[in-house]
Parts: structure tokens; sequence; C-alpha cells
């Protein structure tokens, strides 16, 4: 993804402009979250914990806005006021962090 920008972008912008594609992917989004929220809503015990807390907050209302928002709104949402394009490899790169790091832990965590 990072090494493909301009790709990215504008598969971005086509899921956004496309309103069933954009539905299916707030249900998904919001099945995600809910789940994520609903199972794991834990703000102790370490990092790990409330990163993956957040992570399921961060998909549910992530899910909220795509179902909620027209896709003229998402569209100006996510590539306007979050301003996608020019901070790609900003967003990319701490995806990627974030990734590497939920990774890390999850591997050296002990089962409980």
């Amino acid at each position: 993804m990072l090494t493909h920008k301009q790709a990215m972008i504008d598969m971005v912008t086509a899921l956004l402009h496309n309103p069933p594609v954009l539905y299916l992917a707030g249900v998904i989004a919001l099945s995600v979250g809910l789940a994520m929220v609903l199972g794991h809503n834990v703000w102790s015990g370490g990092a790990l914990p409330v990163a993956v807390t957040l992570i399921g907050w961060g998909s549910l209302i992530k899910g909220l806005l795509l179902l909620f928002l027209s896709p003229e709104g998402a569209s100006g949402f996510f590539l306007e006021q979050l301003h996608y394009g020019p901070y790609f490899y900003l967003y990319g790169t701490g995806l990627l962090l974030l990734g590497v790091y939920l990774t890390y832990a999850g591997s050296r965590s002990t089962a409980r």
C-alpha cells in the first residue's frame, strides 16, 4: 500500500463515491467494531489491551460514519477534513507501526 500511493488514493476515492460499496464497508466496520467493544472493552492492564479497545472503538465510530454520512459527506470528511492524500504516508506508517506492535505484543503475551 505504501509503495502505490496514487493507486490507494484512487481506490479510496472510488470507494467513497460508490454508495453500495460504502454501505457494505460501513456494515462490516460497524460489525467488527461492535464485536470488539462488546467483547473487549478493557481500559486497564497495560498498553496492549487498551490499544485493542481503542481499535474497536475506532472501528465502531468509522462504521457509524460510513453508514450515516452521505457519499459526499464521507468523501469530504475522509479526503478533505482528514487530508488523506497529503498525509497518506503518515497514516500508512502509523498503521504499519501499530500492526508491528500488535503482532509483537500479541506473540509475547501469555494466555490467561
